[in-house]
């Protein structure tokens, strides 16, 4: 997975990219490993926390990209 999206849920994202768990810790979502967090996509989890979901997919991919991901 070269990018991430919204649409993306939380476990692929963690499954690919595992460095992304401080990014959403830091952010308030804390349950990461709940089941119900693990098929929540990005977008819905940002909505939840009140969070941008554009500049949250944004933060990531540069992580990602930064990282060689």
């Amino acid at each position: 997975m070269s990018q991430i999206s919204k649409n993306t849920t939380i476990g692929e994202l963690l499954n690919v990219y595992p460095e992304a768990a401080p990014i959403l810790m830091e952010i308030g979502m804390h349950c990461l490993g709940c089941p119900s967090a693990q098929m929540e996509s990005l977008e819905e989890a940002a909505m939840v926390h009140g969070i941008d979901s554009d500049l949250l997919v944004e933060k990531i991919n540069a992580a990602m990209q930064a990282a060689g991901k």
